[in-house]
């Protein structure tokens, strides 16, 4: 290993235009700090801890030039890489990667699905229309099927995707509520709809406290938010790494040694 290994970012005078940050769970099940060429998909850097002043104490050995040069920086929604970024790279607009967007969307709208799911009895039909076809309801609703009824023996009857979702909905409001902020969210995250964001971040809908949560999130990342929305970059090239490097640690059975 150490016969071909190499050195990450060796010119301290350069850096990409284009950074991406995230963590991966590496030696002793402890998170370490990855950072990607954007453009070319090239580690950068790894670092043994994921805090801030290792970070810091990293991208500091790089001129001021060089950090000036750095436009954008992408990153999930970890609360402290926006301050990071912002103290290192004067001149670069934070980025917040779609994916983690739509995570959390999701986690939320699970979350009230659960808590609503247990008021009901296991035999109620209430309960199956949340439990058992709870894949539906993370589904766009524009891929629903909303023409060919199918027999379904928990409800001993025929009906459509679309038909089961909104019996579901139906059983509260929150849970209606905190589902359409989900789906119109993930809509105008695809259409690039940034005024659709904004009047979703400034709505006083009743949804539910892990929803409510989520969105205020968004808000403290307002600026980020937007530029994920129309920005090309993301932080896809960073997981297909995380999970090569995933990967070869299954293969090898782990690691001890950082450096390996």
């Amino acid at each position: 290993l150490e016969s071909c290994s190499s050195k990450f970012y060796d010119d301290l005078d350069q850096l990409p235009e284009h950074l991406a940050f995230d963590e991966f769970k590496g030696v002793g099940k402890k998170l370490h700090f990855i950072c990607l060429d954007g453009n070319s998909h090239q580690v950068v850097q790894i670092l043994r801890t994921r805090f801030k002043p290792e970070i810091l104490h990293y991208f500091y050995k790089f001129t001021p030039k060089a950090r000036a040069m750095v436009k954008t920086v992408t990153m999930d929604l970890n609360c402290y890489y926006p301050i990071v970024a912002r103290e290192l790279f004067p001149n670069a607009q934070i980025v917040i990667d779609r994916f983690h967007m739509v995570q959390m969307l999701t986690r939320s709208f699970n979350s009230l699905r659960v808590q609503t799911m247990k008021q009901f009895k296991k035999q109620s039909r209430e309960y199956k229309l949340l439990k058992s076809t709870w894949k539906l309801y993370l589904m766009k609703y524009d891929k629903l099927n909303k023409q060919t009824p199918y027999y379904d023996w928990h409800f001993k009857d025929y009906l459509t995707q679309e038909h089961v979702v909104l019996d579901g909905l139906d059983c509260n409001k929150d849970l209606e509520n905190t589902y359409w902020v989900m789906q119109d969210f993930m809509a105008a995250i695809k259409n690039k709809d940034e005024k659709q964001i904004i009047h979703l971040l400034h709505s006083k809908q009743a949804v539910g406290k892990q929803m409510h949560q989520t969105l205020l999130t968004f808000k403290h990342n307002y600026t980020g938010i937007l530029n994920g929305i129309s920005s090309s970059y993301s932080n896809g090239c960073l997981e297909g790494v995380n999970r090569k490097i995933k990967q070869i640690e299954r293969t090898a059975y782990g690691y001890s040694n950082f450096r390996h």
